[in-house]
């Protein structure tokens, strides 16, 4: 049985406790709800592989309180550094060299010399974090290529039965997952969309983030990068107008739609309810799906790339 645990102290210590035992626990971001288990554990992280039947070769996001927590198992330079104390504790992940012996189960690296890591800006994950004292893998807490959770109710619709607890923090803030930064090369190179527009990254740097790899459906470099993701049940179609019969239409901006991720077409707004419409329509039984346009800059980048594996062919 999966426990539902309030964000009080209770709650807290409870959560705590089950993963230094080695359990999986849910808990709030800013982003959305991750699945966490000690990432020096290899016991714990193959149970989360397991609970979100996820393939082995995906890397996991390792969450730690600070950046001086980060220090212990990576080796950052000055731009992670910069990075770093500009938008930590915050939606972005790096991904950078891994120290050796640095006593991360390899099962969180997927044989990769790299480590991605994040430090989140929620008040209840960082005091989770200080109270367990353990590096925390934590992927999405939803079965693998599903949408992603942003309440705890949607890990509980997953997850139910293959994880200790959920700890409810209420509804995520961004709604999207972070921003991944691979910073092992000459330049920072952007892996993944997300929640921290990458203008912002590239104003920081003061020079263009190196493009993406492509996306590839066997060999994932970092976490976030397979092909096909974030797929509601039922078929997507994309930049859709109109619908064609049969189908549902996600909207956004001021039209008339099944449903609409933002009326006023604030694309904040619309990130944030990104995952629970996709829910919401999994919900409804959804089985084909017209969405409208969404800009591509700021924060419709995230959303776009989200939209795009979601609508990507299913093997």
């Amino acid at each position: 049985m999966t426990r539902h645990l309030d964000p009080d102290e209770t709650g807290l210590k409870r959560a705590a406790e089950m993963l230094r035992r080695g359990g999986l626990v849910s808990f709030p971001t800013e982003t959305v709800y991750g699945l966490g288990g000690d990432a020096t554990d290899d016991a714990a992280v193959a149970r989360i592989f397991e609970a979100k039947g996820r393939p082995s070769f995906n890397p996991l996001i390792v969450h730690l309180p600070d950046a001086e927590a980060v220090e212990a198992y990576c080796v950052m330079d000055d731009t992670a550094q910069r990075l770093a104390s500009t938008f930590w504790p915050g939606a972005m992940t790096l991904v950078l060299p891994i120290r050796p012996y640095a006593g991360i189960s390899k099962l969180v690296t997927a044989g990769l010399d790299t480590l991605a890591v994040r430090v989140p800006d929620h008040p209840l994950a960082q005091a989770l974090l200080r109270e367990t004292a353990l590096p925390i893998a934590a992927p999405s807490a939803n079965p693998s290529g599903r949408v992603s959770p942003t309440t705890a109710s949607h890990v509980l619709a997953g997850l139910a039965g293959r994880i200790e607890a959920v700890l409810d923090g209420g509804p995520c803030g961004v709604g999207v997952e972070s921003t991944i930064i691979d910073c092992t090369g000459v330049t920072p190179a952007l892996l993944r969309a997300g929640g921290l527009p990458a203008e912002a990254i590239e104003d920081c740097l003061g020079k263009p983030l190196a493009p993406p790899p492509p996306k590839s459906a066997t060999a994932p470099s970092a976490p976030g990068q397979l092909a096909s993701h974030y797929a509601p049940k039922g078929v997507v179609r994309l930049d859709a107008t109109e619908t064609e019969p049969g189908e549902t239409y996600l909207g956004f901006g001021p039209l008339g739609a099944d449903m609409n991720l933002s009326r006023s077409g604030d694309l904040v707004e619309a990130a944030a309810n990104l995952f629970d419409c996709l829910h919401q329509l999994d919900a409804m039984g959804a089985e084909r799906i017209a969405v409208a346009p969404i800009p591509d800059h700021g924060l419709g980048r995230a959303i776009n790339d989200r939209l795009r594996r979601a609508a990507a062919p299913r093997g």
